[in-house]
């Protein structure tokens, strides 16, 4: 009986999508019911009512395991930023109807809907792959003092710096950058929330320092995630320790960065990327044109056509597989190219080009632009195999990350270097979700990086065999 109950919670994380496509003749409805329905899913799941949740930690010491902010992150941006592009659609703007006489364009409002349906079936299949593989805790093989905890931390995010910009000047090897870069804002995030409680003077005022750098060059990539992503992760280690100060400070921070960043973000690729202007000066004028709200019609677009990729997503639908086939095995081939280094293969097919020929081909970008535009994990799903290939395809995706988070914190003595430092450093692309060949390219590297890292930690005796 227990065994049946437990499969019968498993299915309810696919009633959205069911009932959703029992109603697709009402492309309004079904949109809605798909959408809620993820609403849905977050709760279910994150209450422990479709599988119990772990118990080695409070809820609030557990928040960067898989199932807490990486469901978050990558299924909140998934599913439920499309609800802007659907209020355009019904003739919104800034939630108040611009005109109630231009017709709705039914055949967009249709595959709107349709892609949601997607968007529904891909949820309920990631967070079933990580709720069947969610055990925790597993048995301890390494330990590492606590005494030496928070300095480790602090060492971790001063050399991983310095060496992934020795990764970028390799060619060849600029991949391992980006795996680094993360780790090393992770563990200095990691760090300042470590040494704020325990009073380290000297190593709050580094991790500080460190952090601000973090931020300030995140201000000045041109993207909102960088961003949102350093005050989230900060907020989310100090919430043990202090609970109502974050709850009070993080999230009205989050909710102003939601609304601020978009015009920052537009103003701020309008000077730097032109090159007319530096990004000091690009930075000082995006952040006066936000404050004085210069571009006021800037945030609605933004969130329309580009916090959600669900435009995009449309047009693959649309050209597949009515015009391109089912593209089957072929882009995990292509990923396994991916994977060589340039630097054991120079004459290796550029991966960017690989990943445009399918965006070339469904008519989403034409071959004469100059414009990048990779879809994102759920598409290649898609065109992988359908509605059989978002199923399968997204039920792997949430269990190799959930796994991959078990071996970390098997490897390290637990969730502090396990998941919260290491998987969450190394493997931060899950949040995002990209193209096929990027994904898995950085997924197998960030492997055996965290190999390479427990053995120098074993090495130095910072992490000891019980």
């Amino acid at each position: 009986m227990a065994n049946k109950q437990k499969l019968e919670r498993y299915l309810v994380l696919y009633l959205p999508w069911l009932f959703a496509s029992i109603f697709r003749a009402d492309a309004v409805l079904s949109y809605m019911i798909a959408w809620l329905g993820s609403l849905l899913i977050f709760y279910i799941s994150l209450t422990g009512w479709v599988k119990p949740l772990p118990q080695d930690r409070s809820f609030s010491e557990q928040l960067m395991r898989p199932l807490f902010i990486m469901q978050i992150i990558f299924a909140g941006f998934m599913c439920c930023t499309s609800i802007f592009y659907f209020l355009d659609i019904l003739g919104y703007s800034d939630f108040q109807k611009t005109n109630s006489i231009i017709l709705t364009d039914q055949t967009r409002l249709m595959f709107t809907a349709q892609c949601q349906r997607y968007y529904s079936l891909a949820h309920a299949s990631f967070v079933t792959g990580i709720l069947v593989f969610m055990k925790y805790p597993e048995e301890k093989k390494y330990y590492i003092e606590k005494e030496a905890l928070a300095n480790l931390l602090l060492r971790v995010a001063v050399i991983s710096f310095p060496v992934s910009i020795a990764f970028l000047k390799i060619p060849g090897l600029s991949q391992f950058y980006y795996q680094l870069s993360s780790l090393s804002f992770i563990a200095g995030t990691l760090a300042l929330a470590f040494a704020i409680p325990l009073n380290k003077s000297l190593n709050t005022i580094i991790c500080t320092v460190l952090y601000l750098f973090n931020l300030y060059q995140a201000f000045h990539s041109g993207y909102k995630e960088p961003v949102i992503i350093s005050i989230m992760v900060l907020g989310v280690f100090l919430y043990p320790n202090y609970k109502k100060i974050i709850t009070v400070t993080f999230i009205p921070l989050l909710l102003a960065a939601f609304l601020l960043l978009p015009t920052y973000v537009t103003n701020f690729r309008q000077n730097a990327w032109s090159g007319d202007v530096d990004v000091e000066e690009s930075s000082q004028l995006a952040l006066d044109a936000t404050l004085n709200n210069d571009n006021d019609d800037s945030n609605w677009s933004f969130f329309v056509y580009r916090l959600s990729e669900i435009d995009m997503f449309i047009t693959f639908a649309q050209s597949t597989p009515q015009n391109v086939d089912y593209y089957g095995v072929k882009l995990l081939e292509q990923s396994l190219i991916a994977i060589v280094p340039r630097v054991f293969w120079p004459g290796k097919p550029v991966t960017e080009d690989l990943v445009m020929e399918r965006v070339y081909d469904a008519g989403v970008a034409n071959r004469l632009s100059n414009v990048s535009a990779k879809p994102a994990f759920v598409v290649d799903a898609y065109l992988s195999g359908g509605l059989i290939g978002i199923f399968i395809i997204l039920f792997a995706y949430g269990a190799t990350a959930q796994l991959i988070s078990i071996k970390a914190e098997q490897l390290f003595g637990g969730y502090i270097l396990g998941t919260a430092l290491i998987f969450s450093g190394l493997f931060q692309i899950f949040w995002r979700g990209l193209s096929f060949e990027f994904l898995i390219n950085s997924v197998f590297w960030s492997y055996i990086t965290m190999i390479i890292i427990q053995k120098i930690l074993l090495g130095t005796a910072f992490l000891k065999r019980i």
